[in-house]
């Protein structure tokens, strides 16, 4: 009996981890579909997307990401939301070539709520031809631009009045998508996997498209 002890106990642990996973793609891909087919605050419909029952997400908070960078650890993480178009255009490609490269995990950090709120960056204004902060973000956030600067680019709004004139923030910015690889705790890439071709993020993805996307990540997970 001692010896099988530690058998027995290897089992039960893949059956945890697996029952686990499973339980954390189905969310994810749940999340993602309820919104197939209805439309945002402001009618525009959300592109209907169809997410494999065995999906890499797991969805986490930003406080656990920073833990992770802060213990070295090597992993790849997803900033996005479920009603993202540009977030809804790449993730079927996202999950075909994660699966394609085997990778088992990829950690998904929601930055809105279903109203578009944001729940985890800052937020800027423009009053009286002013660039105002009007929310900031959450500790995890900053920690998280830092550890992210090599890769990130400059933070400027464009004014809604006035053409070609823009308002520097000061600050760089993590958008959705934004996919990142972190090794041994430092940020080494980043895509968003989106293509140049497509326009509009609520637009046909043609099989052009798609290829574009595919070799995006294909590229971004061949590490």
């Amino acid at each position: 009996m001692k010896k099988l002890l530690p058998i027995i106990l290897i089992i039960i642990s893949i059956f945890t981890i697996t029952s686990c996973t499973n339980k954390n793609a189905k969310a994810f891909k749940e999340d993602y579909e309820r919104l197939n087919g209805t439309k945002n605050k402001i009618g525009k419909e959300h592109r209907t997307i169809n997410i494999s029952d065995n999906n890499p997400f797991i969805e986490v908070s930003a406080d656990e990401i920073v833990e992770k960078i802060d213990k070295k650890e090597t992993f790849f993480v997803y900033f996005g939301s479920t009603i993202c178009p540009w977030c809804r255009s790449v993730i079927e490609s996202a999950i075909k070539i994660a699966k394609e490269k085997n990778i088992k995990t990829i950690y998904y950090v929601d930055v809105w709520d279903d109203d578009g709120k944001e729940i985890l960056r800052d937020k800027f204004e423009i009053k009286d031809n002013q660039l105002i902060k009007t929310k900031n973000g959450t500790d995890a956030y900053y920690k998280l631009l830092n550890n992210f600067n090599n890769l990130l680019r400059d933070y400027t709004i464009e004014d809604p009045v006035i053409d070609d004139k823009e308002y520097d923030t000061g600050e760089k910015r993590i958008y959705a998508p934004n996919f990142f690889y972190i090794k041994n705790g430092n940020a080494i890439k980043l895509t968003t996997g989106k293509s140049e071709k497509l326009t509009d993020p609520r637009g046909d993805l043609t099989d052009e498209i798609k290829k574009e996307q595919e070799d995006k990540f294909r590229d971004f997970f061949n590490n």
